[in-house]
């Protein structure tokens, strides 16, 4: 083991109180590289107290200078983004080009966070009544916390703390304990970029330092993603000690195929949005809903296209998808497959027996598979599986489509393939998800635009980046101002009288 990950706390590497450490695995060779250190509630207390030192000054800094520190952390992350990606890869096993991808769709929130003096500015009325000015500001709300899933240990950390640090919050951020590094990446990044001590910090764990943070009175406001059942508790947790909170949880994608569908485009983004990432991705495509009279040829498509996916490690330059984060992980996965095929669903194709690029060896392998003929009554379509398992389910029409999916208790992101304007613009109208496709099978949407689901994929009111992330970072405070004018006599004394406008 070469690799030591420690927490970041107050712009130095800290080891836990406790000693407590955990494995950090290669998921493409099964084997255990190095060891992350496991916060306990001391570590959790530093880390906040540190966040806590240092909110006063990093609040009272004048906004063009912590836009200044942002666009220096801007462009060392741009600097550094093939290395992260290599850390990323090597930890979660996503193949390089697509850990790359994620840096690339972080460094766009970053982008956004480096504009965000226009979108603190706040409103000004004059003479509102007789001699009264009324304004309104936007305020950090203080220590923030972001507590981030394995699937995107860059992406997802990158949708939050830019934002948050930006509108002069201090934050403290839980990254997955499986894929750590990317995480002290970028606390390096931000300490050579001239942020102080502190802003930033750190701390590895698993659901004491969750608890810890979620109960911690100076902990101002929580970001989560992760499962429903994780973000329903976050929530709850977090809102009973009186903190704000963004909690975005799990999805189960659809994406409907009409029967003037493009089928090749179709296909295409089925299998690109179905087993890119291995399907460790929120916005991945899990379910097809194809109208019965494309169904055979639709499905053909995509087997054809699967039998020429290459799978392998992810430093390999021929690899398309790489492994699953973990060997629990991807026996879970597997187990749909023979689920899915006990409750009448038809395995067209096993990802079970799809070779891997110089042998499967020990790691956390399995290939792109597909179960058909699948309904809504079985687990592999009910279960969020966060795999390469994409079920197809084949429908009528239009009307059963769109009912399957306003059934559905996720509402996460959807697509539509179709040639008809008239039909992808009802369908946009009607769908009871948050962010919709229209011939596009991952709709995530631009960092000025703000991510999040409906229904059970969010808990709390606020989405995360764009408008809604600066809203949830900041508290607005309305001012109302009187000054008396020297030119003119002394008011009359006091009035009683309720106040109004006149």
């Amino acid at each position: 083991m070469d690799k030591h990950v420690t927490h970041w706390i107050g712009g130095a590497a800290q080891e836990s109180a406790d000693g407590h450490r955990g494995p950090v695995y290669n998921p493409a060779s099964g084997q255990i590289t190095g060891e992350v250190e496991m916060a306990g509630p001391k570590d959790v207390d530093a880390a906040v107290a540190a966040a806590r030192a240092a909110f006063p000054s990093w609040r009272d800094t004048p906004l063009s200078q912590r836009v200044k520190t942002l666009f220096r952390f801007r462009e060392l992350l741009h600097r550094d983004r093939e290395k992260l990606a290599s850390a990323i890869s090597s930890e979660h096993g996503k193949v390089f080009s697509d850990a790359l991808g994620e840096v690339e769709r972080g460094l766009e929130v970053v982008d956004f966070a480096c504009g965000i003096p226009h979108l603190l500015k706040g409103g000004f009325s004059e003479n509102v009544s007789r001699g009264v000015d009324a304004w309104s500001v936007h305020q950090p709300v203080g220590v923030a916390v972001g507590i981030t899933p394995f699937n995107f240990p860059a992406m997802v950390p990158l949708w939050m703390f830019p934002v948050a640090i930006a509108c002069g919050n201090t934050f403290v951020l839980k990254p997955s304990e499986k894929d750590p590094s990317a995480s002290l990446l970028l606390a390096g990044l931000w300490a050579e970029a001239g942020l102080p001590e502190g802003v930033f910090n750190v701390v590895h764990g698993d659901k004491a330092a969750v608890d810890a943070l979620l109960e911690h009175r100076d902990v101002s406001a929580v970001s989560f993603v992760g499962s429903t059942p994780i973000a329903r508790y976050v929530y709850r947790t977090a809102t009973d000690h009186g903190k704000r909170v963004q909690a975005l949880g799990g999805a189960k994608n659809h994406m409907v195929v009409l029967p003037d569908a493009d089928l090749d485009q179709a296909a295409d983004a089925a299998v690109s949005a179905g087993f890119g990432s291995a399907g460790e991705r929120c916005m991945a495509i899990s379910a097809v809903a194809v109208v019965d009279s494309v169904a055979e040829e639709l499905v053909a498509r995509i087997r054809e296209r699967v039998s020429r996916l290459m799978v392998g490690p992810g430093d390999d330059d021929r690899s398309e998808m790489g492994p699953l984060v973990t060997r629990e992980h991807r026996d879970k996965v597997v187990s749909y497959l023979d689920s899915g095929v006990e409750e009448g669903a038809t395995l067209a194709v096993d990802g079970r027996v799809h070779p891997v690029l110089g042998g499967a060896s020990e790691g956390f392998w399995l290939g792109p598979s597909v179960l058909d003929h699948v309904t809504s009554s079985m687990a592999c379509y009910r279960d969020e599986i966060f795999g390469p398992v994409l079920s197809v389910v084949r429908v009528s029409g239009y009307e059963e489509a769109l009912q399957l999916l306003d059934d559905n208790p996720y509402g996460n992101g959807t697509a539509v393939f179709t040639k008809d304007g008239g039909a992808a613009r009802r369908f946009q109208s009607e769908v009871q998800v948050g962010m919709v496709g229209i011939n596009v099978p991952i709709p995530v949407p631009m960092a000025y635009y703000s991510f999040g689901g409906w229904k059970q994929s969010l808990f709390g009111d606020s989405h995360v980046h764009g408008t809604e992330g600066v809203h949830f970072y900041t508290r607005t405070k309305a001012v109302t101002a009187r000054w008396s004018d020297p030119s003119k006599r002394p008011s009359d004394g006091v009035d009683l009288g309720f106040p109004t406008n006149g």
